[in-house]
């Protein structure tokens, strides 16, 4: 299992395969919290490969695989920093990162801290955090306190996935049976769902030195503001905007074949 070692017990698991055209960029994707590898290895990442370009998929410390000492802070700055040494010790050339929700957040952050990306790819990240966010973030965190990830799934996936997929999986949710288990305070998933809503959004865009796509799913009903989204793209210089009008927060699974035309022809025009 590949494993970079951040310190003692601790690491990022991560899978790594180098482009097949030379000089292709790597797409270097970003979780959000409650991800995985598997968001991007299911069909995106060996799409892209097949297309001749490089992918890295990476779990946070935290997430499955990647290993944290008790009592470690795993917030937006650790995060991001992890990102930035991953890159530099696999020595990733020409990285387009890519992140999903919060992860876009982690790869700006990345960026503005040294990273040279030859561009970056914002599924619904862009957003500020008002008063209804802040709620709903505190209120993620209070029903995996009561019921966990089932919990969390039954409340929250009408607000976060698209129709055609809540049509598909709608049996999968609010089962009579359903046995709500509290999430354990020790875990590596409480530890980063815990500190996601003290994760500092203030970022400098003006500060991005790189071409920007923004691609948004219009049925998501917690992060989607088209205001916020207009007036933050204002601030990045070199910025395009893909809207996916049917899809909603979990783009690389809800419309992977959108995502990956979408991902090639940034990458083309670079």
């Amino acid at each position: 299992m590949p494993l970079l070692e951040i310190g003692p017990n601790e690491g990022l698991y991560y899978e790594h395969d180098y482009p097949a055209t030379i000089g292709a960029p790597t797409f270097v994707f970003v979780n959000p919290i409650t991800g995985s590898v598997d968001i991007w290895q299911t069909e995106v990442a060996p799409a892209l490969r097949d297309s001749g370009y490089g992918t890295l998929a990476y779990n946070f410390r935290g997430q499955a695989d990647s290993p944290y000492e008790a009592g470690s802070v795993l917030n937006d700055q650790l995060i991001s920093s992890d990102l930035c040494q991953l890159i530099k010790t696999l020595d990733v050339n020409r990285p387009i990162l890519v992140g999903l929700s919060i992860g876009g957040l982690f790869a700006i952050q990345a960026h503005l801290s040294g990273v040279d990306a030859a561009g970056l790819v914002l599924l619904n990240t862009l957003r500020t955090i008002g008063p209804r966010i802040a709620w709903i973030n505190d209120a993620v965190v209070r029903a995996m306190d009561v019921g966990g990830a089932q919990l969390m799934g039954d409340i929250m996936t009408p607000l976060i996935w698209g129709p055609e997929w809540l049509a598909a999986n709608r049996n999968n949710f609010l089962q009579e049976d359903s046995e709500y288990t509290p999430m354990d305070k020790n875990s590596g998933a409480y530890n980063l769902l815990s500190h996601m809503g003290e994760a500092n959004w203030d970022v400098v865009y003006e500060d991005i030195k790189c071409p920007v796509l923004v691609i948004m799913g219009l049925q998501d009903r917690v992060f989607y503001d088209a205001e916020v989204v207009a007036q933050l793209m204002q601030r990045i210089s070199d910025v395009q905007r893909v809207d996916i009008t049917h899809a909603g927060h979990m783009l690389p699974l809800e419309v992977p074949r959108e995502l990956i035309r979408e991902l090639e022809q940034f990458a083309t025009n670079l």
